[in-house]
């Protein structure tokens, strides 16, 4: 098992090399890293249903796709993220408990009782800690985690959505949880940075076979590449998702209104907009248009209807 500490926290290319090292290698590999701010989906959720649309954009958040299932997570520089790639046998493919159980034994080592709850998280005294999402490639298996040591809890809670009545869709929908940072367990590491390094010597010291590894000039073209290809592109942070229907009622201008988006690849199918002659008019314009914060400012502007930042955010 070769060992690697990413020295970015750019999530794209985070994201991107944990899928070149699944799809393009056939060695093992654990991977330690930290993501600045980001709001990370799973492969089956449609972004705005799980995101707080208005506060990630006021706020310059990426929101990116990964590729394996489950639901959204967000990530900062208080956040470690850890990442198996393995080969896997035919039928024990998935397996939470197989991955995070070294880590379980890790946290034991430093004062921390961990459990492994529900599907796929890890809790202290009830409160998690860590989420985890697994893919399968062929015969590989990528299986990726979070270790929550000193995150924002106000970015974090603010970053999600809470309220999703107003979309409809049959998308993998988030399981939110209460959660904790490990840094209000313990004490004993002065930042994030140390947590990491006690926890890649936890595992080069008990585990044989593990090693250290740096990225060839190979893999991390590969990576940039993906990232720039795949990763940072709206067609698969945001069209890739589900179909989903969008209904709200809100006032604007004094007058009550009511508007019903149906959205499939990303782009607005139908779109009703009842209340006002202008607004009913602009619905026609926005079939076609991304279903993003930008473009429907821009329908709305060259129509003569000027929304204030707030009210923008009454389509999302």
């Amino acid at each position: 098992m070769f060992c690697i500490n990413l020295n970015t926290t750019d999530p794209y290319f985070n994201l991107a090399i944990e899928e070149v090292l699944l799809k393009y290698s056939s060695e093992e590999y654990l991977i330690l890293y930290i993501n600045d701010s980001s709001v990370i989906i799973g492969k089956h959720q449609a972004g705005h249903r799980e995101v707080n649309t208005k506060f990630v954009t006021e706020n310059m958040i990426p929101v990116i796709r990964r590729i394996s299932g489950g639901g959204t997570v967000f990530h900062d520089n208080g956040n470690l993220n850890f990442s198996f790639v393995s080969q896997s046998e035919s039928g024990k493919q998935v397996d939470f408990r197989k991955y995070t159980l070294p880590v379980i034994d890790f946290l034991k080592s430093i004062g921390v009782e961990a459990k492994f709850e529900g599907k796929n998280d890890l809790k202290v005294d009830g409160l998690k800690i860590s989420g985890n999402s697994e893919h399968i490639h062929g015969n590989r298996v990528l299986h990726h985690g979070t270790l929550l040591f000193s995150t924002s809890m106000e970015k974090l809670g603010n970053s999600i959505r809470k309220d999703t009545s107003h979309y409809t869709s049959r998308a993998v929908a988030s399981n939110p949880s209460s959660v904790v940072n490990l840094n209000k367990k313990i004490n004993r590491f002065k930042d994030i940075n140390e947590f990491r390094s006690e926890l890649m010597i936890f595992f080069l010291r008990n585990f044989p076979g593990y090693f250290p590894y740096n990225l060839s000039h190979s893999e991390v073209m590969q990576a940039e590449a993906l990232a720039e290809t795949k990763y940072k592109r709206w067609e698969w942070n945001w069209a890739y998702g589900p179909e989903y229907l969008f209904n709200n009622n809100f006032i604007i201008n004094e007058v009550q209104h009511f508007c019903s988006l149906s959205v499939k690849d990303g782009i607005i199918r139908e779109c009703v907009i009842e209340g006002s002659y202008q607004m009913s008019n602009a619905s026609k314009k926005i079939i076609g248009c991304r279903h993003m914060v930008k473009e429907l400012s821009d329908v709305f502007h060259d129509e003569n209807i000027y929304l204030s930042d707030e009210e923008i955010f009454n389509f999302f």
